[in-house]
């Protein structure tokens, strides 16, 4: 089949608009020249109002690997089991109740800031490495997801699509930073939402699809009992797994105020529900279909490598023509401005928690200079995840692979950091090392990995594990981050174990500074409380420069250190 040449052209419409826009948000930011400014580039000057704001913080999670997962796991496991959407659903609203106003009154830039004013420059570059993979996991689910999509309905090649796809993303995140991330979110958002609610109502009076409600056994699914472990660890991985994310918190961490960040992030739970009823609609008509009366001609029932392309073989075979290019446009233009957000997330805490600490010791760094660090970082981040997109199959697979270290190393240490007063950099390193120790131990067949862990209930007849071995390993480091923390501390702080062989005294802000950070937090709160609800813009603009004084005050005590 040859390039289908109609369906080309309203794919790159779609992406012409959403390049257009993303270059055009970009002009507003401080990129170039004396007055460029990196916190501006990663948090567009703290100025997301309510608008932009509910549709940026549902696009944290609604993209193309979101869409056609939902699709593909509703077609072949049953929608009991396609647990993202109320699982990231949840994770938004936690995250709402539990971090949003607490992270943003504090005046925080990045997620890793918290980790980096407690634990200082290393133990923050550690914990750099789970948040990057899972950009990159992230990145690659969403690329593949348009991969696979072009090729079915338009017979392009997946490769050429991912390549165009991520380096379109790459230049306007480049150069408008999260401006473009967040507006370019909104167009993304309607596209997604008006193309696939478009599309469904033609693919399920299809003649060739039986009533969905009477089909309904077949596309529901169920949970064995031997699965109901595993279930369970899936589904709390997406719950609190979504949270400690960047693209999370960038965007929480831009908006106007705190309660408007939390509220938000509440919001938000709502429009990740929404955007994903098409995609469970998409996999119970693909269910419910008779695919000998189509013009389908690959192999029936659809295999399993192929069902990661049930979304595009919906609208290529259920629906009219420009029907199925609208929808496959929708798709891609979410696709693409999805991938920016991730690229920028792990390219802004590279820059900011990782090269500014360790390039400070030989000098503070220029704002221009962090910048073109955060652009090098974003050219490389976007590189990995197109390579992996290409090689890896399964997009719903990435899904879940995405936030697998974020869930069982990331998440405790986040609630430690902003929860656990005692916290320390030994408890944190020693969580640190025995999450990774433990869930690599049980193993990962989706990279190959093999196990050298059998945790209990382990099926021998099929060589797997059936336990909930990464919620075990999550709460393992809950436990551990206190126990150690206060422990540790309670030996050098009473002098039983020498002082001068306490490394807080120069990996870590002094204790002195803490306090002062900690007060300065309190005044922020109060502060915030003062600015939320108002409409005064000069209050609001030094409440934002204090914050960032603050900010820069912190970061010099900390690396002088």
């Amino acid at each position: 089949m040859a390039v289908n040449v109609w369906g080309l052209v309203a794919i790159i419409i779609f992406y012409v608009i959403i390049f257009i826009i993303g270059l055009w948000a970009g002009k507003k930011s401080k990129s170039f020249g004396k007055d460029a400014n990196s916190e501006d580039l990663m948090l567009a000057g703290r100025k997301i109002g309510p608008f932009i704001g509910i549709f940026t913080l549902t696009a944290t999670w609604v993209g193309g690997g979101y869409i056609n997962g939902t699709s593909e796991y509703t077609y072949g496991y049953g929608l009991l089991w396609a647990q993202a959407p109320v699982g990231y659903a949840i994770s938004l609203v936690l995250g709402g109740l539990l971090f949003a106003k607490k992270m943003r009154s504090a005046g925080y830039v990045t997620m890793l800031d918290p980790f980096y004013y407690k634990y200082g420059s290393v133990m923050t570059a550690f914990l750099y490495i789970p948040a990057l993979l899972g950009d990159i996991f992230w990145t690659a689910a969403i690329l593949s997801a348009l991969g696979s999509s072009l090729s079915v309905v338009i017979d392009l090649d997946p490769t050429i699509s991912i390549i165009v796809s991520a380096v379109i993303a790459v230049i306007y995140t480049l150069l408008g930073g999260l401006y473009s991330v967040a507006y370019t979110d909104v167009v993304q958002l309607l596209f997604i939402i008006l193309g696939l609610y478009l599309s469904f109502p033609f693919a399920l009076h299809h003649p060739a699809v039986s009533n969905i409600v009477e089909t309904s056994p077949s596309w529901l699914g169920s949970i064995a009992v031997n699965d109901i472990g595993i279930y369970a660890d899936s589904f709390l991985l997406l719950i609190f797994g979504g949270i400690p994310w960047q693209v999370y918190f960038q965007r929480v961490l831009a908006a106007k105020t705190a309660t408007s960040a939390q509220i938000l992030s509440l919001l938000a739970a709502g429009g990740c529900i929404i955007a994903a009823i098409p995609a469970v609609m998409i996999g119970a008509i693909a269910k419910s279909t008779d695919w000998n009366q189509t013009d389908y001609m690959g192999e029936i029932p659809i295999p399993a490598a192929q069902q990661r392309e049930i979304l595009p073989l919906v609208l290529q075979y259920l629906c009219p023509p420009a029907v199925a290019f609208f929808g496959l446009g929708a798709v891609s233009a979410a696709v693409m401005s999805s991938a920016d957000s991730s690229i920028l997330s792990s390219s802004s805490m590279f820059s900011r928690n990782v090269y500014k600490p360790f390039r400070s010791l030989c000098g503070k760094p220029s704002e221009l200079e962090l910048i073109w660090i955060m652009r090098a970082a974003i050219l490389v981040v976007g590189a990995i995840a197109t390579v992996m997109a290409i090689l890896v199959k399964s997009t719903y697979e990435l899904w879940f692979l995405c936030s697998d270290l974020v869930y069982v190393i990331l998440f405790p240490q986040l609630f430690s950091v902003i929860y656990f007063k005692g916290a320390n950099i030994y408890g944190a390193s020693v969580a640190f090392v025995l999450g990774w120790l433990l869930r690599f131990g049980g193993g990962e067949p989706l990279i190959g990995l093999p196990y050298f862990i059998r945790y209990p209930w382990f099926d021998y007849a099929n060589d797997s594990q059936r336990f909930p071995f990464k919620t075990m390993v999550m709460l393992i480091g809950f436990i551990t981050i206190p126990l150690v923390s206060y422990s540790i501390g309670y030996l050098f702080d009473k002098d039983i174990l020498p002082q001068r062989y306490d490394i807080r005294s120069f990996c870590v802000p002094r204790e002195e500074d803490l306090q002062k950070s900690k007060s300065e937090d309190a005044a922020l709160d109060t502060l915030d409380e003062k600015v939320d609800g108002t409409e005064n813009p000069t209050f609001e603009k030094e409440h934002f420069n204090g914050i960032a004084a603050i900010s820069g005050s912190k970061q010099q005590e900390s690396t002088k250190l």
